[in-house]
């Protein structure tokens, strides 16, 4: 398996997709990168048996505890997957690490199953080697048990409200949300030494519930402790992720955001507890938005894009309209397609493409097939009254007007405008025209906002590429051009690249 990472902001790398089947979907491996310095991914290892997941290593450089994430146990926990993604792609470690699992059963994520193949988290005692999760199962057991691991926190929404008495039908003892779980009070005597401040665990699980607590949103979102006494003869709990970690000497813990909050106020709930595990590992960090339920938001969907034609076309596909239509793809050949985002994937349904971010569909493709040409790589552009030369692939920031200069034998296209001739047909070529955004037709943008627009170039009837035009304020220009990719078992990021 291959994880790809960048040194530099807004590279985005390139890889041959094949098509595998799983569940009635045909689901596309698929490869990440990095865009705006941001670790990106992710992979989809679906060979009709095992969907692969994603790990991140965000490593400080300076020595600390190490502290490994697990989101997406169960694929109808949003707050989980989301809160671990924003770790990859928001925060920087300071000090000691953390590891990442942000989609750990990815397929389940995209159908919006507690498990498609059964409960993931039930299966960490005994496994049947033909259990079709039986490969992810033990990837992510060897990486619980890697020496330097100190802490594994796994990350779920539970229901309702969890509390020690029972007040009504959502907040009883049997409920799980708005909980820090633990399996047993304390790590052996033994390990008490190794553990650290981890090795109480009921003292550790309360010290996070009130840090939690210093900062609701509602009075009646208060975190408690839930000891669950896995060892005193609760079966299911035996089979959990976190009872495994503890047999094999790791302090583990389970948070549980409530079901009956949005996903953004879940989220809030998981990073605060996250947040105050960092502290209490002597992890310091920087987190590049403010902890509110509106930057949460914003911060999930920020810069996301999706890139397609091998190194020709790339889609902003934040506050992307449901449906973009004739997509030029290439006629032959794999599908090449890249993301910048841990939950994002491309799945083909019948003729088209979808696009998920996790368990939420964004948009849907529909594809245009042509015969593709390398042979052009950029055109000259004009842009606020500055020449560019600018790449196939890439998004152009516009605050007033922009001019495509004419490009000998080739056909400029931009989508949604439209010029007459003197005897008002439509010109074929439209190049050499100075465009202003009320040119447009706001039905062609590919955001809801009407922002962003296509400019596509096609030599004869091939394909050359395309670029965005964004019309949106204070909007950076982003590129998909590539560089070698890195192998490793998963990607490695130094926090202060």
């Amino acid at each position: 398996m291959i994880w790809v990472f960048g040194l530099s902001p807004g590279t985005l790398k390139w890889y041959k997709i094949s098509q595998l089947s799983f569940k009635g979907f045909w689901l596309l491996w698929l490869l990440g990168g990095i865009i705006l310095g941001l670790p990106m991914d992710s992979a989809f290892s679906a060979t009709g048996r095992i969907p692969g997941f994603s790990s991140y290593y965000l490593d400080s450089g300076v020595a600390g505890n190490t502290i490994l994430i697990v989101g997406g146990i169960q694929g109808d926990e949003p707050g989980g997957f989301n809160a671990a993604s924003l770790i990859v792609t928001h925060y920087k470690i300071l000090s000691g690490a953390v590891r990442v699992v942000p989609n750990l059963n990815f397929p389940s994520i995209i159908k919006r199953s507690r498990g498609l193949h059964g409960d993931l988290n039930r299966k960490f005692d005994a496994l049947n080697p033909g259990d079709p999760e039986f490969n992810t199962i033990q990837r992510i057991k060897k990486m619980i048990l890697a020496p330097q691991v100190d802490l594994v926190l796994n990350l779920h929404d539970g229901s309702g409200f969890y509390s020690k008495i029972h007040e009504d039908k959502n907040r009883h003892p049997g409920r799980w949300g708005q909980s820090i779980i633990v399996d047993q009070e304390q790590m052996p005597d033994q390990l008490a030494e190794k553990r650290g401040p981890f090795s109480q665990l009921i003292d550790a699980a309360g010290k996070s519930a009130d840090f939690v607590n210093t900062s609701l949103l509602n009075p009646g979102h208060k975190f408690h402790v839930k000891n669950t006494r896995t060892g005193q003869g609760d079966l299911e709990m035996a089979k959990s992720l976190t009872y495994f970690a503890l047999k094999n000497n790791k302090s583990a813990f389970g948070i549980e955001a409530s079901k009956s909050l949005s996903t953004a106020k879940r989220v809030y709930y998981h990073l605060l507890a996250l947040e105050a595990f960092f502290d209490q590992a002597g992890i310091r960090f920087n987190r590049r938005f403010s902890l509110t339920e509106a930057d949460i938001k914003r911060a999930m969907d920020q810069g996301i894009e999706l890139a397609l034609g091998t190194n020709r076309i790339l889609l902003t596909v934040e506050n992307v309209r449901k449906r973009l239509r004739f997509i030029p793809l290439e006629k032959e050949g794999p599908l090449a397609f890249q993301v910048n985002h841990p939950l994002m994937t491309l799945v083909q349904n019948g003729d088209g493409y979808t696009l998920f971010h996790g368990n939420r569909r964004l948009t849907r493709l529909s594809p245009q097939y042509f015969d593709y040409d390398f042979s052009l790589r950029t055109m000259e552009m004009v842009v606020d009254g500055e020449s560019r030369n600018v790449s196939f692939g890439t998004s152009v920031p516009v605050k007033h007007r922009f001019l495509v200069k004419n490009i000998p034998d080739h056909r400029v296209n931009i989508i949604g405008f439209s010029k007459k001739t003197k005897g008002n047909e439509s010109v074929k070529n439209e190049s050499g025209f100075v465009v202003r955004k009320v040119n447009f037709a706001q039905r062609f943008s590919i955001d809801k906002g009407g922002h962003i627009f296509r400019i596509e170039v096609y030599r004869a009837n091939k394909f050359n590429g395309m670029i965005l035009v964004d019309f949106r304020p204070d909007r950076k220009a982003l590129s998909n051009r590539p560089n070698g990719p890195n192998q490793s078992d998963e990607i490695n990021l130094a926090s202060n690249l």
